[in-house]
């Protein structure tokens, strides 16, 4: 167990903060607060009801019944956003050991949320061969549920890659021009 965790009590408990206070215009279902922080749906409920006592997050009424949403009159909302902004990192060897169920990755480049840049239209890149979509949508999933926010992810075989960096391609530009950490290279992508 991490030592945020213990000190939020559970992992589940820090996942549903993170969860709430990085998309904090958001109301979510227990249902839909357990699957975006993969975590079970009877702890998800038990850690929204501990939340809501606390006066971290508040019920509201949603079009799907009762959700939940973050409470931005908390006193210590702006000390907590700026405390979990700053602790929530997820290592490069944890991104990849993440996406390697995925097949055989190639390049991995970290850029957007990873890096502060705001311009580029994607988070994390991905070239790989073999690579399955499915388990590369669960291995991007549960990034998203270790850092509570969604991530725009694209992915590409090495010959495509290959070959949208030979035409200039301007998703390919907005990573590699702007600000990003290139974790894993095979193929010489920069």
């Amino acid at each position: 167990m991490d030592p945020l965790s213990r000190l939020f009590g559970t992992p589940a408990r820090l996942k549903l903060l993170r969860l709430f206070l990085f998309n904090d215009d958001t109301v979510l279902t227990v249902t839909d607060a357990a699957f975006r922080s993969k975590t079970p749906k009877d702890a998800a409920r038990k850690e929204l009801n501990v939340l809501t006592a606390a006066g971290v997050i508040k019920k509201k009424a949603s079009k799907q019944g009762s959700g939940y949403a973050m409470n931005k009159k908390f006193p210590h909302y702006a000390a907590l956003q700026i405390f979990l902004r700053e602790t929530t990192d997820v290592s490069d060897t944890k991104i990849l050991v993440t996406l390697r169920k995925a097949g055989v990755l190639r390049v991995v480049a970290l850029s957007g949320l990873f890096t502060g840049a705001l311009e580029p239209k994607v988070d994390l890149l991905v070239v790989g061969d073999r690579l399955e979509e499915r388990q590369l949508a669960s291995a991007i999933h549960t990034l998203e549920a270790e850092l509570g926010r969604e991530l725009r992810y694209a992915s590409f075989t090495t010959e495509e890659f290959k070959y949208r960096v030979g035409v200039y391609d301007r998703l390919i530009r907005d990573v590699m021009d702007y600000p990003h950490r290139t974790i894993l290279d095979r193929i010489s992508a920069e």
